[in-house]
């Protein structure tokens, strides 16, 4: 049996499509393709054959006519899509075929990118347009992969009756180092990774150890920052962050590859994702998080949504008003004055992962979902 990957805005290499379920397809003895219109590439890579254009920017008629051409040369028994242009060209493929055409919903749709270059009201009219986009690839879908439980709406209640699964974002233990750390006496080392952008949180992470700088004057704090800024707005946000900043051993790393990422905080003593609160964000379950677990790292997270009806996290960190400072200043403290505290949670963190949260523990699902979703002869 074939199946065929398709994705605009997600690399060929990308961790959840190649990483984990490409891969695992793989194993299972399913030929699989793989073909993204972000980055350039062709070739074959462990078995997964990649066709793979750098054309983000093109119409949506070109992308469609590309992804065409990939499904008739390809001739797939099932289709994962990512996004709804994705949904649109597997559906006029499958008009004369027997095949799946599943949507694997990992991003809000409109995305708050998609609009904010739209002044009012043109944010709202785009907004709506968007959504009825989201629709249509919908219903021409015929099953549904959610990354997450909050990412259902709306096309969970929309289509009640199509064959759905939610897949979280759960690493492949192989993936994920082991990095569990005692904490010194007078030294701690606070990391932040991802986006360099004010949404994503830096400057409330920067805000809280100020806070604690004054607390505790005699304490060697050091930062650890993995990222960079996406645009040349949020490049500025940084630097002026930076410059406020009275804490001055900061490194700053470039984002890593994929499989280096844990390797690349083994130096970290707490992981930090302090995002704001928007619709958005409330919304995701941030895969971050199971790699902070994974490597045995405490973390201190937004109280968001997405994570609070998917775990608990109270055995090996906390959620927090991203905005209260003080509170997170508290937080990290509770960790200092008590070192056992730290090491429970450390170990938690690292323990939960082997247990609850590894791709191990829902790999068979997501195989008998497809093979389930698969025509019968």
């Amino acid at each position: 049996m074939r199946v065929l990957f398709l994705t605009t805005a997600h690399k060929y290499n990308d961790d959840r499509i190649f990483y984990h379920q490409a891969t695992e397809l793989v194993k299972r003895g399913f030929d699989v393709k793989i073909c993204s219109l972000c980055s350039e590439f062709q070739g074959v890579i462990d078995k997964v054959e990649i066709e793979s254009y750098s054309i983000l920017h093109h119409s949506a008629r070109q992308k469609t006519e590309i992804f065409l051409k990939v499904c008739n040369d390809y001739q797939p028994d099932s289709i994962i899509c990512s996004e709804p242009i994705a949904i649109i060209a597997a559906h006029k493929f499958k008009k004369d075929k027997k095949i799946s055409v599943i949507y694997d919903v990992t991003e809000w749709y409109p995305a708050m990118s998609m609009l904010q270059d739209h002044g009012f009201p043109l944010k709202i009219v785009h907004g709506i347009k968007f959504f009825l986009i989201q629709l249509y690839a919908g219903l021409l879908s015929t099953h549904f992969i959610f990354g997450e439980e909050t990412k259902k709406f709306p096309l969970a209640y929309f289509f009640p009756f199509k064959k759905k699964m939610i897949l979280p974002y759960y690493p492949d233990e192989s993936f994920v180092s082991e990095g569990i750390k005692k904490l010194e006496s007078n030294q701690i080392t606070l990391c932040y990774t991802g986006a360099l952008s004010e949404d994503k949180g830096i400057g409330n992470f920067f805000t809280a150890i100020e806070i604690l700088r004054k607390r505790r004057p005699e304490l060697n704090i050091k930062i650890l920052i993995i990222g960079s800024a996406r645009t040349e707005t949020d490049k500025i946000y940084f630097d002026d962050q930076l410059k406020k900043l009275s804490v001055k051993a900061i490194e700053i790393r470039k984002p890593t590859s994929f499989e280096d990422f844990t390797k690349a905080f083994s130096d970290a003593d707490i992981c930090f994702d302090l995002r704001e609160f928007n619709f958005e964000n409330h919304h995701s379950l941030p895969i971050k998080l199971f790699y902070y677990m994974g490597a045995g790292k405490p973390i201190i997270y937004s109280s968001l949504k997405g994570i609070r009806k998917h775990m608990d996290v109270s055995d090996f960190g906390f959620l927090v008003d991203p905005k209260d400072s003080g509170s997170i200043a508290d937080c990290i403290e509770k960790y200092i004055v008590d070192s056992r505290f730290y090491d429970l949670h450390a170990t938690n963190a690292r323990k939960e992962f082997i247990q609850k949260y590894n791709w191990k523990i829902i790999s068979d699902s997501f195989i008998n979902f497809i093979e389930n979703s698969l025509p019968k002869s």
